[in-house]
């Protein structure tokens, strides 16, 4: 990114006549008095410049005379500064542009005084785009100085699929300049980022898992907004009705903790067989994330609790809200399951993620049996 003024470059030689020498003294006398003329005119001229020179650094001194708008220097706050603000430096953007958006900003006095600063610093042209701090009222070299240093405010906030909203919003306060009291604010207001009625003002499965960019001028409200419209758009894109909305959403989340890649379709069509028995989910990743725990802490005594909402093994149907928030791959699974009659599965294999389906209980003990000799020989 580079702004330089631009340096005369170098003229070209003045273009020399050759005329034949005069032979009668009163041509000669006209060229001398000729040159005699120019050279007077030119030293009235440097006579007045030198004059109007003069007047303007008197004008300069005594704030007098029209001159000071012609000779003064650009106008410069003193600094240090006042108030912190941060200003959104667009890529590509050259030193005249950074010196309008300051001076719209009251970072800087005026825009010559920032792009005569930015042409005198060695590292202007290494200034990187991004959200930067800087101060109210600061003298322009200041201003360019801090932006070399290329210490931008995090601006970009990544959710990956199956984060719950608890760590959706951790996530938000450690990679941006929200706080979590501003977040908490807008998630006790639903209707202030757009939350469909049907979420029962629970924000859980609505914030979109994808990469946001946060703007200065971004509040908890607005990045809110945002991820909950995402979640909508994608829904829409999807077809999904209205109706069936949330409970697409609580069942993608659980197929987004239970199911390994390549399996989520089956997953999906095991949680289908089972509410259309009236069978419990029993899924792990359900009673992990009503007790906050993980699952291979949860005791018997626990999973069995009916005084906990989600304990799955002993309530049927779906948790009384998502468990997390999914991508798009497991809402797509919970809209279109595969077909099958299963109504058990269990992955024999962490590390290739190999997961075994049937429709028969003592299958599924052997398959459990599978897993324990795995985990057995890999220490888990």
């Amino acid at each position: 990114m580079t702004d330089r003024p631009e340096l005369p470059g170098p003229q070209p030689p003045a273009s020399v006549s050759r005329r034949p020498v005069a032979r009668d003294r009163a041509a000669v006398k006209r060229r001398r008095g000729g040159r005699y003329r120019t050279g007077l005119v030119l030293a009235t001229c440097l006579s007045l410049v030198a004059g109007v020179s003069g007047v303007a650094v008197g004008a300069v001194g005594d704030g007098a005379g029209p001159a000071r708008a012609l000779f003064s220097r650009a106008a410069d706050f003193a600094g240090p500064g006042d108030e912190p603000v941060h200003v959104e430096i667009p890529a590509g953007a050259t030193g005249a542009a950074m010196g309008h958006i300051l001076a719209e900003a009251g970072v800087v006095a005026s825009v010559s005084a920032f792009t005569g600063a930015f042409a005198r610093h060695p590292a202007a042209a290494g200034i990187q785009p991004g959200t930067v701090e800087l101060l109210t009222r600061m003298r322009a070299a200041d201003a360019v100085a801090e932006l070399a240093r290329n210490e931008r405010v995090k601006n970009r906030v990544v959710v990956p699929e199956g984060f719950t909203a608890e760590q959706v919003l951790e996530r938000i306060v450690a990679q941006t300049h929200i706080s979590r009291e501003d977040l908490d604010a807008a998630v006790a207001d639903p209707a202030s980022i757009g939350l469909p009625e049907k979420a029962g003002g629970v924000v859980e499965g609505w914030l979109f898992p994808a990469t946001y960019t946060v703007k200065a001028a971004d509040t908890a409200t607005t990045l809110l907004a945002r991820m909950v419209a995402q979640t909508t758009a994608e829904l829409d894109r999807l077809g999904i009705p209205l109706e069936r909305r949330q409970s697409i959403l609580t069942e993608a989340s659980i197929i987004e903790r239970e199911a390994p890649e390549g399996y989520r379709g089956k997953v999906a069509r095991v949680i289908e067989n089972r509410l259309a028995i009236g069978m419990p989910l029993g899924m792990d990743a359900i009673d992990s994330y009503g007790l906050g725990i993980p699952a291979h802490l949860i005791t018997r005594a626990q999973f069995r609790d009916r005084n906990l909402p989600f304990a799955s093994r002993v309530h049927q149907g779906l948790p009384p809200t998502p468990i997390g928030n999914p991508g798009v791959a497991a809402i797509q699974a919970a809209a279109s399951p595969t077909p099958g009659d299963w109504l058990w599965f269990v992955t024999v294999d962490l590390h290739t993620g190999e997961t075994k389906f049937t429709d028969n209980y003592d299958d599924f003990l052997q398959f459990r049996r599978e897993y324990q000799a795995w985990a057995a020989e890999n220490g888990f």
